[in-house]
């Protein structure tokens, strides 16, 4: 698994997020960390990602993060 940092600018912001990239079955996964929670990224059937989390987070920074990812692809 390795672990990198995602660069963020949202709401005036520059934000460094901790993220680990890992292997699940024929796909991958990102977790990110957001605050307090870790949201995981995975790639749905369109190719888009969807995010998991156990609590709620700011949708504003999840579609931040999702453009963040999108153009690393």
């Amino acid at each position: 698994m390795d672990e990198l940092t995602l660069p963020l600018s949202y709401g005036g912001e520059e934000l460094e997020l901790p993220l680990k990239m890992y292997a699940y079955g024929y796909t991958f996964r990102v977790e990110v960390l957001i605050g307090e929670t870790a949201v995981i990224f995975e790639p749905d059937e369109e190719g888009s990602y969807r995010a998991l989390a156990d609590k709620a987070v700011n949708v504003g920074l999840l579609w931040a993060t999702v453009g963040v990812l999108e153009k690393l692809r």
